[in-house]
């Protein structure tokens, strides 16, 4: 069975954005068993040395198959869309393209939203953040742009088929949900909410939820 160590207990402020949700979405879709050993981050677990020798750089999500360990949230659904057959398609080019949309998600789109994400949360223990925050909006913004010209006739990414890159783009684009920058892109936020709309979307996050001890409806 594969086993997922995703967050057991993280700070409530990230609750609903931390990348475990990812492979969690990514499992849910294929139906695959799997279990999740839940790390506990406030006591420190992510810095003990077994945590660390299966991850040097100490983070979450990690993916053990039956002795095969991998790391990197990114690699970890494209592992898994590989294993399965399923969330990618069967030709070459086709999971190129997968492959493509992965990398733009994590390399275009995250840099500005995550860092708009780390300001909000931080608030005043960010000293430079609300002089920051302006010209990452007008970054977001150019990034946004590409991606709701690219949503442009089309339900998803690579066309009709929902695959691994929509799930890494709609947690990317989670990060600012609170934020209002997704406002005026009207397709990127109705593709966002398309895939929310996924039955193992609603799945991940009651489970994560339970998981966590947080609020029903807190990671939403």
């Amino acid at each position: 069975m594969l086993t997922l160590y995703g967050f057991g207990r993280v700070n409530s402020k990230v609750v609903g954005v931390t990348r475990d949700l990812r492979v969690l979405w990514t499992l849910e879709e294929l139906g695959v068993p799997y279990r999740v050993h839940g790390v506990d981050h406030p006591a420190g677990e992510l810095q003990s040395e077994e945590f660390r020798r299966l991850n040097p750089f100490t983070q979450v999500p990690v993916l053990e198959d039956d002795g095969f360990v991998l790391t990197e949230s990114a690699a970890i659904l494209l592992y898994l869309a590989e294993k399965t057959g399923r969330l990618i398609p069967a030709d070459l080019q086709g999971r190129a393209q997968v492959t493509r949309w992965c990398f733009a998600a994590l390399n275009s789109v995250e840099p500005p939203l995550f860092q708009i994400l780390m300001i909000d949360l931080l608030g005043a223990a960010d000293p430079t953040g609300e002089q920051r925050r302006p010209g990452l909006v007008k970054y977001a913004e150019r990034v946004l742009s590409a991606l709701e010209s690219r949503l442009e006739g089309r339900p998803h990414l690579t066309g009709e088929a929902f695959t691994v890159a929509d799930i890494l783009m709609t947690t990317v684009l989670r990060e600012v949900r609170n934020a209002g920058v997704l406002d005026g892109f009207p397709r990127v936020a109705a593709y966002r909410e398309r895939c929310e709309g996924r039955p193992a979307w609603r799945r991940t996050l009651e489970a994560y939820e339970q998981r966590l001890g947080a609020p029903v409806g807190s990671a939403r």
